[in-house]
């Protein structure tokens, strides 16, 4: 998603989506999209508004074209929240929040136009089946342009020399906490997955110390046991990787490292493509470090 500046203008006219028009004016100052001015006010709103925020600033293209009760369903909160979040922001209502959401949405899209990019993946009249493999394309695509090699070296670091490691993720995000730790068995690095929010989970959850990584996979809010689990490993002094597909994720800000994948979706549920591709990605690049090492494990699985 593109930051690129746009040029706000004293009052504006807004057309909601009956064509009438209204004149409103812009809260944001000069020089300054709404999704950065979303994320400088990100600590004053509420819990339901910080979800609200999230979904905006990670999937504007989605959110430039949806109704206050399609935004809302969406964010997991109700569409009062959306009017009230509009109004923090220091809109007169929601289509007016939804106008700036378009103009930054049209100016980045112009921005990363080229008279040399390739054709669209698919024809302009698009099957519904289509538009959610388009939306798996871009969301890996994004995923990799948020990464930095750097960043995804020391987690791979991390992965391969920690003494234990321990995946915790809630709900839908338990599957990928098991598929890493499948992928990493492979490589004989032995994990344990904390899926469940029971008692025994916390205890474990104690005993991580300065030997421990703990990894955190979270989508939207995160589990309250996500961010406990993180806020206890670094108060432990454990190494901690946050998996997530909010830029402000509240799991983020208690980790070390930070892996951000794009979840964008035309469908009735987040997409995970490109968490389980990032997931793979971590595996491949631990076996990489040394091939040899791992090439007879490998061998055998291969012949099972």
């Amino acid at each position: 998603m593109s930051k690129t500046a746009t040029k706000t203008r004293p009052r504006r006219t807004v057309t909601d989506r009956n064509g009438a028009s209204s004149a409103s004016q812009d809260p944001s100052p000069d020089g300054k999209t709404l999704s950065s001015y979303i994320t400088e006010r990100f600590d004053e709103f509420s819990r339901s508004q910080k979800d609200v925020a999230r979904y905006i600033v990670d999937h504007l293209e989605e959110a430039a074209f949806q109704t206050a009760e399609e935004l809302a369903r969406r964010a997991d909160t109700s569409s009062s929240t959306v009017v009230r979040f509009s109004q923090a922001l220091g809109f007169e209502g929601y289509p007016e929040l939804q106008q700036a959401a378009i103009e930054e949405y049209r100016a980045a899209v112009a921005a990363s136009s080229s008279p040399t990019s390739g054709g669209a993946l698919f024809a302009f009249d698009h099957t519904e089946f289509e538009s959610s493999l388009a939306a798996d394309h871009s969301n890996i695509e994004s995923t990799v342009r948020g990464l930095t090699r750097e960043e995804v070296e020391l987690c791979v670091r991390e992965l391969a020399t920690a003494h234990r490691v321990v995946i915790v993720a809630m709900d839908q995000m338990a599957f990928f906490a098991s598929y890493l730790r499948h992928m990493l068995a492979l490589l004989d690095i032995r994990a344990e997955t904390i899926t469940q929010p029971r008692q025994e989970s916390i205890t474990r959850l104690g005993n991580v110390d300065e030997d421990a990584l703990v990894v955190a996979f979270s989508a939207g809010r995160a589990h309250p046991l996500v961010i406990r689990a993180m806020k206890l490993a670094r108060h432990r002094g454990a190494h901690t990787i946050a998996i997530t597909d909010a830029t402000l994720s509240d799991v983020g800000e208690h980790a070390e490292h930070t892996l951000y994948w794009s979840s964008d979706s035309p469908s009735y549920t987040r997409s995970t493509t490109a968490l389980l591709a990032l997931v793979e990605a971590l595996a491949h690049g631990v076996y990489a470090r040394d091939k040899a090492a791992f090439k007879d494990r490998i061998r055998a699985f291969k012949l099972k």
